[in-house]
């Protein structure tokens, strides 16, 4: 059985303290959370490619930072938020390297899912993507959290540290953008 099974933050947290068991229980961390992750960080950034790069980020700053994780919250989390601002800090870059507003990287972004081999939504759904891309970053981690993790205002809260009034008019706000922009391109 594993260690993740039987106790999961708390055997998983101190096999990845302990020297001997590190590479094994971090192997496992990677299973057990890193497809949830690379989801999370896909509907942020929207490519493939940028989303396996933001994984292997987030995962090294765990492992390096793993003794700085207290245990104050699950380790799904702690690696959530990790996840999250990896991911901002890839769509800064990005912007900067292509010199696009937010509003104009949604262009972009529907460009690219045109070519991108692993979206095989249909045009609905690569129009919804495209206008979220388009929203400032913070009201885009919030609506991906809310409308596709379904995640609780609370728990955003907790993972965010930002008051659950600010991350509910932030997702109406978001929700009220992408509307707009999907009844104008019609």
């Amino acid at each position: 059985m594993s260690l993740h099974a039987q106790h999961p933050d708390r055997e998983l947290r101190l096999a990845l303290t302990d020297p001997r068991q590190k590479e094994r229980a971090f192997r496992e961390l990677v299973d057990t959370y890193g497809p949830r992750l690379h989801a999370h960080i896909l509907r942020m950034v929207h490519l493939s490619a940028d989303a396996d790069d933001v994984l292997q980020n987030t995962l090294v700053k765990a492992y390096r930072g793993m003794e700085k994780y207290r245990g104050d919250s699950k380790l799904y989390t702690w690696l959530y938020r990790i996840a999250s601002n990896e991911s901002l800090n890839w769509l800064d870059k990005r912007r900067r390297r292509l010199s696009v507003t937010p509003e104009q990287e949604g262009n972009w972004v529907d460009e690219k899912l045109r070519a991108e081999p692993y979206f095989d939504g249909d045009e609905a759904q690569r129009k919804l993507q495209a206008a979220i891309a388009g929203l400032p970053d913070k009201q885009r981690l919030v609506f991906n959290l809310r409308y596709f993790d379904e995640m609780p205002y609370q728990e955003m809260s907790d993972t965010l540290g930002t008051s659950v009034g600010g991350l509910k008019a932030s997702y109406h706000l978001a929700a009220k953008k992408i509307s707009a922009q999907l009844l104008q391109n019609e």
